[in-house]
């Protein structure tokens, strides 16, 4: 059985050098569809990190407390869950050309809506829209690159597309100081929903489904469908329920998206405060912290294709390429013993590398395990479990930091300790009991 199972991938990476080598001759406009994912992550970044870089301006100007953020923050991730699972199934049964455009023209409108507001319940009403609408975002990027991408090349497109979250944290805090010293801090908010309709307009003009775009040459769409499965029947949510699949993501979601909330939201006022940073001093240490993400959300997805062709069955190269990049996570847990800005900064770029290189994995196993007509039902599923938690996670860590006046060591240290706990649970879920890890895509 061994040498039948080693013959197996012997015959399993030549034919993925194979496919490999003749990539480069069929054609490269799938990576066109990546790079308007990339950017359409970017923006949903972009919008989310004004946010947490205004924190010291607007609880000022305001006069919030950090319960009052911390509330905005909840509402946002409350509606984000409901997003998110709500746009998985509609992505599912109306596609993705018609799915994202509706959920990147709301969450246009409800980012500017925000240079409207005056108040706390007007920043919960237009957060909490904001939510809703980008929930669609990572359900159809997900769909769409199981639709263009051949099987080997999913999880490298997952991590180069996913890193786009990165670039929209390093372009605001580069453009916002200048943008709020010339025009004010509502005018962030409204060229942020310009932004979106420009790209909205882009993706109309450039995305199609495969099949029916005429921009792409015959043999790279036999290239892209070669790993195709036949077209599925859609399946409900309770039968959804009973897969080991859903489960090792939803889990992988509910204990590390909160996290990835926490240092979006909660680490420029945490240099703030420790160090007394303001939003032109943040500029450079927040840069460093999302270029370093960005190469780890790549070296993720690398990994597992590497893994991948070297044999390694797909599930077993994700999970494993998981577990090496958490390790990248765990010296931010001794946060408080850093002499300096620049060492915390470096095992905050370093957990945040991390993060990104599990979640480019994350997001493909869901290829890998579900069904094609399910999965945006899933990445739904599991987006919604995530901002459910981050929801009483966000209200918790505005009550810890008021309570204790402004101490974080217990929230770093409880961000530290995610990533391995995901990646071990996932493991346990997705191995049967002869320890072989379960791939199911009937």
């Amino acid at each position: 059985m061994r040498s039948v199972e080693s013959g197996d991938r012997q015959e399993g990476a030549a034919m993925f050098a194979g496919r490999l080598k003749s990539a480069d001759t069929v054609g490269r406009y799938r990576w066109v569809v990546c790079g308007l994912l990339f950017l359409s992550t970017s923006l949903c970044y972009l919008d989310r990190q004004i946010f947490g870089l205004l924190k010291p301006l607007l609880v000022s100007d305001l006069a919030w407390t950090e319960t009052n953020y911390g509330d905005v923050v909840a509402v946002f991730a409350l509606m984000y869950a409901i997003g998110y699972l709500l746009a998985g199934r509609a992505i599912d049964r109306i596609g993705t050309r018609r799915g994202l455009s509706v959920a990147v023209a709301g969450w246009s409108l409800a980012a500017a809506a925000h240079g409207l507001a005056g108040s706390v319940l007007g920043f919960k009403l237009a957060r909490g829209a904001l939510g809703l609408m980008e929930g669609g975002n990572f359900p159809a990027s997900i769909k769409t690159v199981r639709e263009w991408f051949p099987v080997h090349e999913r999880a490298f497109a997952t991590g180069l597309f996913n890193a786009g979250s990165n670039v929209g944290a390093i372009i605001t805090p580069l453009a916002l100081p200048f943008v709020v010293a010339a025009f004010g801090w509502r005018t962030a908010f409204f060229m942020a929903g310009f932004l979106g309709v420009a790209w909205l307009i882009a993706w109309l003009i450039f995305y199609e489904a495969p099949e029916k775009q005429r921009r792409l040459s015959v043999a790279e769409r036999a290239y892209i469908l070669g790993d195709a499965p036949a077209p599925e029947v859609r399946q409900s949510w309770v039968s959804l329920l009973r897969r080991r699949g859903t489960w090792a993501f939803v889990c992988g979601m509910l204990i590390t998206g909160p996290v990835w909330w926490f240092y979006l939201n909660w680490v420029p006022g945490y240099l703030h405060s420790r160090f007394g940073v303001d939003m032109m001093q943040s500029i450079v240490p927040i840069v460093a912290i999302y270029l370093t993400a960005d190469v780890g959300s790549i070296i993720g997805g690398w990994l597992s294709s590497r893994l991948v062709s070297s044999g390694l069955s797909p599930v077993k190269a994700r999970l494993l390429a998981i577990l090496i990049m958490a390790i990248c996570t765990l010296p931010v847990g001794f946060i408080s013993l850093m002499p300096g800005i620049w060492a915390a900064v470096g095992v905050i770029a370093l957990a945040a590398a991390g993060h990104q290189g599990v979640s480019a994995n994350l997001y493909t196993l869901v290829s890998d395990t579900m069904p094609a007509g399910s999965v945006s039902s899933v990445v739904g599923i599991g987006g919604f479990a995530a901002g459910i938690a981050g929801m009483f996670t966000a209200l918790a860590i505005g009550r810890i930091l008021d309570a204790t006046h402004g101490n974080y060591l217990v929230l770093f240290i409880g961000a530290a300790a995610a990533y391995p706990l995901a990646g071990l649970i996932m493991g346990l879920i997705l191995n049967d009991r002869s320890g072989r890890s379960s791939i199911v895509t009937e």
